[in-house]
């Protein structure tokens, strides 16, 4: 956020799978009534790939309530029928979804994730691989977590001059732009306490900005 001036994102999935072929070829018997739901490791991915058919804003919001269902464990996001109704809680077109979820399309856009992660011999999630714009330079691949300040000196060693800073959102800059997220995240993002980071977190869910959803495991909040 304080320096996304400089560059863009582009997330590559990691999921292995050896199966591709079957798995799609089990979504069109599920889409022509031949099985009623089915499950399988691989069917986020293909899910995400099927939502960026969409656009990236659509791909977005779709991974956005796809990671918080898998968070709060309120649905099984290996089972095709769980997916669907994601897809609809995101404001996807559900006919074309479904649609691009068997789709050769999708089939191959995973495949060229995975073929990137060979190519780039990624052996680690998350690696992060910064590129600049000079097409013939080799990238730099950074496996596994650092702090902040580790990336953001790459990135200033990358763009090779001095980086500016933006100030970072409000509070509710920040929740329009994620659609969730953890009391340790808005701790990490303002460099505060996450006793403070909850004091503000639920001062404004009394004001009825956001809410909190949470399990046993973990606490998230979002807009209301």
């Amino acid at each position: 956020m304080e320096y996304d001036h400089y560059f863009t994102w582009r997330y590559v999935l990691s999921t292995e799978l050896t199966t591709l072929n079957c798995v799609t070829r089990r979504i069109k018997g599920c889409l022509t009534g031949a099985e009623v739901d089915i499950t399988h490791p691989a069917l986020p991915s293909l899910a995400i790939k099927a939502a960026e058919l969409q656009g990236k804003k659509a791909a977005a919001r779709y991974l956005q309530k796809l990671q918080e269902h898998a968070l709060l464990e309120t649905k099984n996001v290996h089972s095709y029928s769980a997916l669907l109704e994601i897809a609809e809680e995101a404001n996807l077109d559900k006919d074309e979804f479904i649609k691009d979820f068997g789709s050769k399309e999708a089939a191959r856009a995973f495949q060229c994730d995975l073929y990137i992660i060979r190519e780039m011999e990624v052996d680690e999630i998350p690696s992060i691989v910064f590129f600049n714009e000079c097409i013939e330079d080799e990238g730099l691949k950074v496996s596994g977590m650092y702090s902040y300040e580790i990336y953001v000196q790459i990135l200033q060693e990358m763009m090779d001059e001095e980086i500016i800073r933006k100030p970072l959102p409000s509070f509710e800059e920040l929740f329009h732009r994620f659609q969730y997220l953890t009391t340790h995240e808005v701790a990490s993002i303002y460099s505060i306490s996450i006793s403070d980071a909850e004091r503000e977190l639920k001062k404004r869910m009394l004001q009825q900005k956001i809410e909190r959803v949470s399990n046993d495991d973990i606490t998230l909040w979002r807009l209301k």
